[in-house]
């Protein structure tokens, strides 16, 4: 299998409106963020195991698919673009995460 990188560009942000919009985004995401360490235990249950979860206002939604969790999401918090996505792993067990 030949793999390539896709061709990567970066700009520098300059427009006000944009950087404000960027900053609110992860000032949104940040909070939901917090949310979801401060409810683990409620979100990574034996029910939830197998599936997608988004959150978004400082909310859990829950799907079978990334897409289920992300709609349900949305149509909940419109106004919210820091929302972001996980996959709760179907068993429980020690995960090693190293290059």
């Amino acid at each position: 299998m030949d793999y390539r990188p896709e061709t990567i560009e970066m700009i520098e942000a300059s427009d006000p409106d944009d950087i404000a919009a960027a900053q609110k985004r992860r000032e949104q995401f940040d909070r939901n963020s917090d949310w979801l360490v401060a409810h683990f235990a409620e979100v990574y249950t034996p029910e939830n195991r197998g599936k997608f979860i988004c959150i978004a206002g400082e909310q859990a939604f829950v799907g079978d698919v990334v897409n289920d969790a992300v709609g349900r999401a949305t149509a909940a918090h419109p106004s919210d673009h820091g929302w972001f996505t996980r996959y709760i792993p179907q068993e429980k067990v020690p995960r090693v995460y190293a290059p």
